[in-house]
């Protein structure tokens, strides 16, 4: 499973796809908690069904 990583996102790609927006300094933490159990979740999809690589339709 996905363990003790770094930031995910690029806070300067979220800034440019937000750009008619505003974001607050806490958003960008709150999204890389999300990114964690998409991509832990993603992957215990995978293994539970005995596969190493994960897939788009583990999302």
């Amino acid at each position: 499973m996905v363990c003790c990583m770094a930031d995910l996102i690029v806070k300067a790609a979220v800034k440019e796809a937000l750009s008619d927006k505003n974001v607050a300094s806490d958003f960008y933490d709150a999204l890389d908690a999300e990114v964690k159990e998409l991509l832990e979740d993603a992957a215990r999809r995978a293994e539970e069904n005995d596969r190493k690589t994960v897939q788009p339709r583990d999302l």
